[in-house]
């Protein structure tokens, strides 16, 4: 998954570079076009929600978030969430271990977390750096009970007014929400009011196209076929999943107000076919975790979004994980 860091500050300008590097295939390795790498990019009111957010959707047996101005399209269940962390690693592995590239210094006081998932990045973050006031955000209670001390989850809609004082935070983290936001100019706004002056935010999105340097897929291949459906179910909610291509999330800063701007492409491999060793055992978890996620992304956005049934839902889930052409 290329992946687009956009930090970016209130004092200064700057561009990064924006082409992610070919990753060497081990050449002992032997791989099919279902082992490839997903071209992506990692860059760069919440008023409090009411209980009603926890009467979850229940759809063919996962259960969703029930909250329309967000309409989050990926399960809340202990499946996915499962699927979550295991993506969580294989990134980091991807970044040498990395949580961040903004340059926040030593001593960040405040962070924020917006997404946060299973609060795993929270986390790892807090025990990084145990003086700073870590906050994650999310719609979903789904974070564990036990974490450090300098850690705390909130349940919150980041589309809604934010709580907080103004000029309240030193750094602003966003990851993976894709296809759940419909105007990213106006959550940057909110982010950057709520940064102190020289302040930063980095935001890591994916694209859901999967492509390979090693294998050229047919416009009619199952990944293009999925992108498809997902950049079509994405124009239906008016909420985008392309927002990791071209220069979009730079743009989208940038008109919010940000300066200093850095962005970075970063490919991450699926499956066990890069030389490199660290590579290969971060596309090795990655494709684990897509076989574990696949299904939950698939079922509410076509099976709501674009009126598929079940059964076409499956069909194509299997041929995504074994990356057949084969059409339906």
């Amino acid at each position: 998954m290329s992946r687009n860091n956009s930090p970016g500050s209130s004092p200064k300008s700057s561009s990064g570079p924006d082409s992610p590097s070919r990753i060497e295939a081990d050449p002992h390795v032997e791989f099919d076009d279902a082992d490839s790498a997903v071209e992506g990019s990692l860059a760069s009111s919440t008023t409090s929600v009411s209980s009603s957010i926890l009467n979850y959707r229940k759809l063919h047996g996962r259960t969703y978030e029930n909250i329309q101005t967000t309409e989050y399209w990926a399960p809340n269940d202990e499946q996915q969430n499962q699927g979550l962390d295991m993506i969580h690693n294989g990134l980091l592995m991807t970044l040498d271990d990395k949580l961040f590239f903004a340059p926040i210094g030593d001593h960040p006081g405040r962070v924020l977390d917006v997404g946060t998932g299973t609060g795993i990045w929270a986390i790892d973050f807090g025990d990084q750096f145990p003086e700073t006031e870590v906050i994650g955000t999310d719609l979903s209670p789904i974070q564990p009970t036990w974490v450090p001390p300098n850690v705390e989850f909130i349940i919150e809609d980041c589309l809604l007014d934010w709580t907080w004082p103004l000029e309240h935070f030193d750094f602003v983290h966003i990851r993976a929400l894709y296809g759940s936001i419909s105007d990213w100019v106006a959550l940057y706004k909110k982010a950057f009011n709520h940064l102190k002056p020289g302040g930063w935010i980095q935001d890591l999105e994916m694209d859901v196209k999967i492509e390979s340097d090693h294998v050229e897929f047919p416009e009619d291949h199952i990944f293009n076929r999925w992108a498809e459906l997902f950049y079509e179910g994405g124009e239906k909610m008016g909420r985008s999943f392309a927002v990791a291509q071209g220069h979009t999330m730079r743009d989208n800063l940038s008109s919010a107000g940000f300066i200093d701007i850095s962005e970075k492409k970063v490919k991450c491999p699926i499956h066990g076919w890069p030389k490199d060793p660290k590579l290969q055992q971060a596309g090795l978890l990655l494709q684990l975790a897509l076989d574990e996620s696949v299904e939950g992304f698939g079922l509410f956005m076509l099976t709501q979004v674009l009126g598929w049934q079940r059964e076409e839902v499956l069909v194509l889930v299997a041929k995504f994980r074994g990356g057949d052409e084969e059409e339906e």
